[in-house]
């Protein structure tokens, strides 16, 4: 496989070289196994996640409309029951509620359903990523076995170098790595291929049913996939290892394509 980077490489994304990629992880969760070899194409990937500045720009040029605004209500972490609500008002400009700030244009856009993410894709020439292509560029392209893009662990030098959850979740987060919900893009360090907040911050929207990978390695994806739920990769600041380490390169997450949530955003892929 040649991985020649083209010499025209859309602004705000980074090149991924193809190659071999072991997929998931003998040590995680039962949804992360069992392993398996793939082969993946060169791609482009977006730098970071998409911000809620990028977004707006496709609001503004179609009038699109995300299903938060239609239902009139989205996910959000009560913090004072510690349970999951439906918050009436919550949508992409008000990812915590009506009755907190609005998000700033360099954060993550957030409280899109998968549906809302494939919509802005399409019309940014671009398409949401396969869970392969995800984890193959968290490993940097290389096949690297670090439980995260930078290494193994989540502190370096007393710095974080992930937006996390700090403390025991829901009961309290000491705030450690600085924010307690998301994180403006760009505010960790960058991995070896120079993506952005692939450990942390919020969770990523990819293409794919969520599928079994013995489904996979026995090549019955699309049979036996439920077609229910998507999948998500990442994690996000809300994720804490004694009950979500779902930001370790291997980790996954699902979710029905039509729910928005406070925690869930995307980056974009392109073909080369």
């Amino acid at each position: 496989m040649v991985n020649t980077p083209p010499p025209d490489i859309p602004e705000g994304m980074v090149y991924v070289p193809g190659g071999f990629t072991l997929i998931g992880s003998e040590e995680g969760v039962e949804w992360e196994k069992p392993t398996f070899w793939v082969q993946v194409k060169p791609f482009l990937m977006d730098a970071h996640e998409v911000t809620v500045g990028q977004f707006r720009k496709f609001v503004e040029a179609t009038h699109y409309k995300t299903e938060a605004e239609k239902f009139g209500d989205a996910g959000i972490l009560n913090e004072e029951t510690k349970q999951w609500i439906l918050a009436k008002g919550a949508n992409w400009e008000y990812p915590y509620g009506k009755n907190k700030p609005k998000a700033a244009d360099n954060y993550p856009v957030t409280q899109v359903s998968w549906n809302d993410a494939s919509a802005y894709a399409k019309w940014a020439g671009k398409r949401l990523p396969y869970e392969i292509e995800w984890e193959h560029a968290a490993r940097n392209g290389s096949n690297s076995r670090m439980d995260y893009p930078f290494g193994n662990e989540i502190v370096a030098n007393g710095s974080y170098l992930a937006n996390t959850w700090n403390g025991s979740f829901p009961e309290f987060d000491k705030t450690l790595d600085g924010f307690h919900y998301a994180a403006p893009v760009c505010s960790f360090a960058k991995s070896p291929l120079g993506l952005f907040d692939l450990s942390g911050n919020v969770w990523e929207w990819c293409e794919d049913w969520r599928t079994d990978y013995q489904a996979i390695i026995a090549n019955k994806a699309d049979t036996v996939a439920e077609k229910k739920e998507k999948v998500q990769r990442g994690g996000s600041f809300l994720c804490e290892p004694s009950w979500c380490h779902g930001y370790r390169v291997s980790g996954r997450s699902f979710t029905s394509p039509e729910t928005s949530l406070m925690h869930v955003g995307f980056r974009c892929v392109k073909d080369i």
